[in-house]
């Protein structure tokens, strides 16, 4: 009988669910949050609409953070733009 109607087979279960999609839900649920804020902060419509209709384990969503909103820049002391009123 195949895992998922119910042999467990090699896998440990916990509550019937594989031991590795707990985390790897948890991982995409908290890049994919991330993203949809910056998304929608940046205005990125597009974007946002990708990343709430298309789950990739948080791999599209970490490209997205680190190469298009650049999330993930090191600021450098002093280099911080000053808002003029």
């Amino acid at each position: 009988m195949p895992w998922y109607l119910g042999n467990s087979g090699n896998f440990k279960m916990f509550w019937n669910v594989p031991f590795f999609i707990i985390p790897v839900a948890l991982w995409s649920i908290a890049w994919t949050g991330l993203a949809l804020w910056h998304a929608a902060k940046r205005g990125d419509k597009w974007w946002f609409i990708l990343f709430l209709f298309v789950h990739t384990a948080g791999i599209l969503e970490v490209l997205y953070l680190v190469f298009v909103a650049n999330v993930f820049m090191s600021i450098k002391p002093g280099s911080r733009k000053r808002r003029t009123s």
